[in-house]
């Protein structure tokens, strides 16, 4: 009996390291060395699609591009996209199946800065390669220095839309009206109120609202009252829509500002193109550029897509050929090689020369667009483009 339990024991352990090497040699084959694994996750449905789809497209092509053209990677290239539906929760389950079922090698993503946050975090902790096209609240990239992005953060654009107000259209006031609750609006709103008043500028109001308001006749009121020389907006184009109708009812003859969020805002506006007709908005690129980089890229993605690419499509690119050429630089998928790459790079694309700073934030220029009526229609057109 005591050397048939012995004999048992042994198979009993001889069965346990035949499973381990199995599994083991399961997980190596898994990560097919043969390709790179880009993960992306984006808001592909929900209030903020517009925002995840146009995203999504421009990296979808910038790989696309790069394989046509023979790019110096000897592997193939794998594109693997999750909607997020622009919440937190469904992000981090996103960034976490992409990282433990897909094991993809670099990630992508994502579009507004709370979702980008929570998978900021993630990828921190598993040291993955990231980097955001669009989202510009500043803690994203201090959550790990594997974290970088493509856009402008939102204290840059603030300050700078707040320089424009007060020397580019010499204003002499300003009402700032915000989203109480927002970090975005809040924070912009913020520099913009430093910056102005650094250049000379007053600010006659500060006015608030909430993401559960519909009716702004009260509060613009009062801005009619202030009379300000411009109406500073930093908010996204759905209630930015909202806000301006009703701005026009009243009858506040200010000129309206906004920033990178009001992307979008034409298709809002477009049966009542009066609303925002003559308003200037911070951007990270203008279609109507006429850079052949510029118009290469709008072309080809109207080809591909039907549409003409807005600046999150154009940031989805600009993301998507960063990574790329990092990958080539590195040579590998090594975590670490990959991050030092992304570090060095320095080149022209589409929303401008791109550097990162220390905080891994690029060094960028910002477009200011104008909306303007053309046969009943509203257009957006370069104005001017502000410098770092």
């Amino acid at each position: 009996m005591k050397n048939s339990k012995k004999f048992f024991s042994k198979i009993a352990v001889m069965m346990i390291g035949v499973l381990f090497i199995l599994s083991s040699s399961g997980c190596t084959a898994s990560k097919d060395t043969d390709t790179i694994k880009i993960g992306a996750s984006f808001a592909l449905t929900g209030n903020v699609s517009v925002y995840g789809i146009a995203a999504r497209n421009g990296v979808e092509l910038a790989i696309k591009e790069y394989e046509e053209t023979g790019g110096k990677l000897d592997k193939k290239i794998e594109f693997i996209v999750e909607d997020n539906k622009g919440s937190e929760v469904d992000a981090a389950n996103a960034f976490n199946k992409l990282v433990d079922r897909e094991k993809i090698d670099v990630f992508i993503g994502s579009d507004i800065s709370g979702t980008t946050l929570t998978i900021a975090e993630l990828a921190a902790e598993k040291k993955i390669p990231m980097i955001t096209p669009t989202a510009t609240a500043l803690p994203v990239t201090e959550k790990g220095d594997n974290v970088f992005r493509a856009c402008y953060i939102d204290s840059f654009q603030g300050g700078m839309m707040g320089k424009f107000a007060a020397t580019e259209l010499q204003a002499k006031t300003a009402t700032i009206l915000y989203n109480f609750g927002s970090d975005y609006s809040e924070g912009i709103a913020s520099t913009f109120e430093e910056v102005f008043q650094e250049n000379g500028g007053t600010i006659v109001g500060k006015e608030s609202y909430t993401n559960d308001d519909k009716d702004f006749k009260s509060i613009l009121t009062n801005v009619k009252a202030q009379n300000p020389d411009v109406l500073f907006i930093p908010d996204y184009y759905e209630m930015v829509a909202l806000i301006a109708r009703q701005v026009h009812e009243v009858g506040i003859q200010s000129i309206l500002l906004g920033v990178d969020g009001w992307d979008g805002v034409i298709d809002q506006t477009n049966d009542f193109p009066e609303a925002v007709e003559g308003a200037y908005f911070a951007n990270h690129y203008a279609t109507d550029d006429p850079k052949p980089e510029i118009q290469n890229f709008v072309n080809n993605y109207k080809e591909v897509y039907g549409e003409v690419p807005n600046a999150l499509a154009a940031l989805g690119y600009d993301a998507g050929k960063i990574i790329l050429e990092a990958l080539e630089k590195a040579g590998t998928t090594e975590p670490e090689a990959v991050i030092n790459a992304l570090k060095t790079t320095n080149v022209d694309y589409v929303t401008g020369h791109i550097e990162f700073d220390e905080k891994r934030n690029p060094i960028k220029s910002i477009s200011v667009i104008k909306l303007e009526q053309v046969n009943g229609k509203l257009q957006q057109k370069a104005y001017t483009t502000i410098e770092p």
